[in-house]
């Protein structure tokens, strides 16, 4: 299985039970960077997965979010519907022609598992004698069998980047991993809430 199949399932297949946070683990800003004019501009929303179903979903969220903005977001597959690496130029003509002044680019960069165990929580001691009474509650205690609570998390990795496409530019990059994800949907949204705060704490859109 090439790189790009399975990044794929990353974004196709993430069905985690507990709530998904996300964090950035490092970011990037042009040291000549000025605050983006986003208000109302066209702005790509690019999610680069092979498996078409998961882009479009994955691409469609992504959108709204950047509409929530204040911008225009517009789902790149609704654009230029058969993007591949081959064919750069005929998707640059479609994105140019659509008056796109931005892009928003998420790609999976990473899926890994993680276990976590965690002592069950210590109560305190049974006070009174020792036989008849101790002595049965502490072979009771979880703790004289190893009692511990067990899970493992998912934690999937996103590299997010910025473009300027009018100066053809990158203006801020990212790479976030978020922890236990429901779904696209979630991870999307998770992943662009916390690129948005970073932009606006680099002084790259305006707060809300």
């Amino acid at each position: 299985m090439n790189r790009f199949s399975t990044c794929g399932t990353i974004l196709a297949a993430v069905m985690m039970s507990a709530c998904a946070t996300t964090g950035f683990v490092s970011t990037w800003k042009a040291p000549d960077a000025a605050p983006l004019q986003v208000s109302g501009s066209k702005v790509a929303a690019v999610v680069m997965i092979r498996n078409e179903a998961a882009r479009r979903a994955a691409e469609d969220a992504l959108a709204r979010e950047i509409t929530a903005h204040g911008a225009q977001g517009v789902a790149m597959y609704t654009i230029a519907p058969e993007a591949r690496p081959d064919n750069e130029q005929a998707v640059r003509a479609a994105v140019e022609g659509a008056g796109v002044a931005g892009a928003i680019v998420m790609r999976p960069v990473g899926k890994e598992k993680e276990v976590v165990s965690t002592p069950v929580a210590y109560g305190g001691p049974m006070y009174g004698g020792y036989w008849g009474g101790y002595y049965g509650y502490g072979w009771g205690s979880p703790y004289a069998y190893g009692a511990t609570e067990i899970r493992t998390d998912t934690i999937v990795s996103i590299e997010t980047l910025v473009y300027s496409l009018r100066q053809n530019k990158l203006v801020w990059a990212g790479q976030s991993k978020t922890t236990n994800p429901t779904g696209v949907d979630e991870l999307v949204k998770e992943t662009s809430a916390a690129v948005a705060m970073q932009l606006q704490k680099q002084g790259l859109i305006p707060k809300k």
